[in-house]
């Protein structure tokens, strides 16, 4: 069972902006409203592939009810616990015109270490050995650094291959719990080891670092780049197809999403590289955080290169 944990999760508004302006009045033509947050993200698309998974997520006020419906209503299985406050909803603008997108995104609620204990209980107590938990996204104010450090060695404890997708500080304190894949992007790569990254030899040699601290496997996105998948045995270089962009927000959740599903189906490294490639291609196809159909999805796979470093 893969199993998502989603600490902040939110309502995503998606907001189609043409020749968006600051200091004048804007005017939306196209609203989308989606639940979000990369846990809920990350679920959505793993239903879109056919799996299934259980989303675990710290909700507040009526905004969170109306988001546990959202994701209740896609079928995916929720287990929520309720906190103080209101969750939060993010403003993403997109401006088609321009090609720029442009994240508001509201802080969310305060939470308590009650809370999170509260939560991370529950799941400790659900994980079965083999599972899969995808620790994913930014965390709520009161947590401590070391959040998702502590979940790790938990949910490992319990059984689990834990998938981390996270940045700053909280990433980098998260390394030494030795999660089994970490997915940053380049520009969150470079600030872990603290030296710009060049090229692709520079990014792999940090990728590698990392690594030596634990991380069984690494995945670096890259944007139009493709990106870089790292193991003890091999580096792989993915070229996604080029498609027509609708919106990067959630693309790299997309990525993680079936990289948990490919590994949790018992496929190889090269058709994981491929289904995640296309999978992520697909998903800035679609507008908001929309999940992008596996239907399109499979139309990309073969589209996806690979190329060893």
């Amino acid at each position: 069972m893969i199993r998502t944990v989603c600490l902040n999760p939110c309502i995503d508004k998606t907001a189609r902006i043409d020749s968006f302006t600051l200091d004048v009045v804007n005017r939306i033509s196209d609203l989308r409203v989606d639940a979000g947050g990369k846990g809920i993200n990350v679920s959505k698309v793993i239903r879109e592939l056919g799996g299934t998974s259980v989303a675990y997520a710290l909700l507040a006020g009526d905004t969170g009810r109306n988001l546990e419906r959202m994701v209740a209503d896609a079928g995916i299985e929720v287990v929520s616990l309720y906190v103080e406050g209101e969750t939060r909803t993010n403003l993403k603008v997109v401006d088609p015109e321009q090609h720029t997108n442009t994240d508001i995104n509201e802080p969310g609620p305060l939470v308590s270490e009650a809370d999170l204990d509260a939560l991370l209980a529950r799941l400790v107590n659900d994980i079965e050995p083999g599972d899969t938990v995808v620790l994913a996204g930014s965390v709520p104010k009161g947590a401590p650094v070391d959040i998702y450090a502590t979940w790790i060695k938990a949910c490992k404890e319990a059984g689990a291959k834990v998938y981390l997708d996270a940045d700053g500080a909280v990433f980098d304190a998260a390394i030494p719990a030795g999660p089994t894949m970490v997915k940053p992007n380049d520009h969150e790569l470079s600030g872990l080891v603290g030296r710009t990254l060049t090229d692709l030899n520079e990014i792999d040699a940090a990728a590698r670092e990392i690594m030596d601290r634990g991380v069984e496997w690494v995945t670096v996105s890259m944007g139009g780049a493709g990106a870089l998948f790292v193991t003890p045995e091999k580096s792989l270089r993915a070229i996604s197809p080029k498609v027509k962009v609708g919106s990067t927000v959630g693309a790299g959740d997309s990525v993680v999403a079936a990289i948990a599903y490919a590994n949790d189906s018992g496929m190889s490294l090269e058709d994981t590289i491929r289904l995640s490639m296309a999978t992520g291609s697909a998903n800035v196809m679609q507008s908001g955080t929309q999940a992008a159909p596996r239907e399109l999805i499979d139309t990309l796979i073969d589209k996806v290169g690979i190329e060893d470093l």
